[in-house]
């Protein structure tokens, strides 16, 4: 059985195949939950993003998880809001896409989002929810995995705007 939900946590603690890291294009550390990633996953994490040589915006590369519960850790580059006008939203979807398609092709079957470039890149959310909701959907009545997909999210607000996209979209929990 397929799932999509929303939960209030930090994806930090969260014991799924795969967590998607909201990076920055060094993919060597950042603030908000790319720099708590690192921390909780350790140096090692510093030394695998090291060896990828950085990553695109609407692409991904995948670690290891090392000290987190996850088992691997999908790093993404999501767009900087620039008013919508610079292809802002097909960036976004596409960094959906490229980690759903590497959890895919890794076999992994439970995976859990924060929610890319709502922080500091700031792209609105309750438009960042829709397409992440859009996303995922469309992705899983096309592919067999992930089958588990989690938004993580780190307030009430945030919780509550992806619930509302979750309902909007008939997948209420």
């Amino acid at each position: 059985m397929k799932q999509i939900r929303a939960l209030h946590a930090d994806i930090t603690t969260l014991a799924v195949d795969a967590i998607v890291n909201a990076a920055n294009s060094s993919l060597l550390g950042g603030g908000g939950v790319d720099g708590a990633i690192h921390r909780a996953a350790g140096p090692e994490l510093l030394d695998a993003c090291r060896k990828l040589n950085g990553c695109k915006t609407g692409q991904a590369r995948i670690t290891p998880g090392f000290r987190l519960p996850a088992a691997h850790i999908i790093h993404t580059v999501g767009p900087v809001w620039h008013g919508g006008g610079r292809g802002e939203e097909a960036l976004l979807r596409s960094c959906y896409t490229a980690c759903l398609s590497i959890a895919r092709d890794q076999g992994l079957k439970s995976v859990a989002f924060p929610s890319i470039s709502t922080g500091a890149y700031g792209y609105p959310i309750q438009s960042a929810a829709q397409v992440a909701v859009q996303c995922v959907q469309q992705w899983l009545r096309d592919n067999e995995l992930p089958s588990e997909v989690s938004f993580c999210c780190f307030s009430e607000r945030d919780l509550a705007v992806y619930r509302a996209a979750l309902d909007a979209a008939n997948l209420a929990q």
